[in-house]
């Protein structure tokens, strides 16, 4: 791996089918305030978005475990798009920041049936299976279904993939990741419903650096 030939750039959108919770930082939590917060811009809209890594993270998590993987860096396809650091193997992806459509920003900006800005709040707790009663309640923050992000990956192809027809493979193999995380589950709280994503259409586009 010496010189890098071309990126390839995949622009998708990314839609809740289902409240989506990706946990942010909070330095207190007011009373009556929500206990488990999502992950914001830090700007005056105090927008949500989806980290990138968060994305990365699963979408490599699933690809391990479909081939038997016990551990992370466990499987040298996997390791060969998503890097590794003990062999230092530079990751060939790069997955942007998601941020929300202006449609969605729009719609969320003006829904009066949300609890905050652009997010929903949900009660959640733990049930006592001697006593069938429910305990340690606590509010859930989640971006409501039906909202749409701008997705976008790049992909490096080095002169190694290039020369053994590897770039076919590193594609096919992002798609299987994409398609393995629309039958799992993003963020927090999956087993209980949350985070269900669907992706759209993605549309590839090369950028070469060198001349043919």
């Amino acid at each position: 791996m010496k010189q890098l030939i071309k990126k390839i750039r995949i622009n998708t959108t990314i839609e809740l089918v289902t409240g989506l919770h990706i946990g942010g930082g909070s330095d207190k939590v007011e009373i009556g305030g929500i206990d488990n917060p999502v992950v914001k811009i830090g700007t005056k809209d105090n927008q949500p978005y989806i980290p990138g890594s968060s994305i990365k993270g699963k979408m490599r998590c699933l690809l391990e475990q479909i081939r038997g993987s016990a551990e992370v860096g466990g499987n040298e396809e996997v390791n060969n798009l998503f890097g590794y650091s003990k062999d230092n193997k530079p990751s060939k992806i790069i997955v942007r920041d998601a941020y929300m459509t202006k449609e969605s920003v729009n719609v969320l900006k003006n829904c009066e049936s949300l609890d905050m800005p652009y997010t929903e709040s949900k009660w959640e707790n733990v049930i006592d299976r001697v006593k069938g009663t429910a305990e340690h309640p606590r509010q859930m923050e989640r971006i409501p279904a039906g909202v749409f992000f701008e997705a976008e990956f790049i992909i490096n192809v080095w002169d190694t993939d290039f020369k053994e027809d590897e770039g076919k493979n590193l594609m096919a193999l992002f798609e299987e990741g994409i398609k393995a995380l629309e039958n799992d589950y993003l963020g927090g709280s999956g087993s209980r419903g949350y985070g269900q994503i669907k992706f759209s259409e993605r549309k590839y586009s090369d950028i070469p650096f060198q001349k043919e």
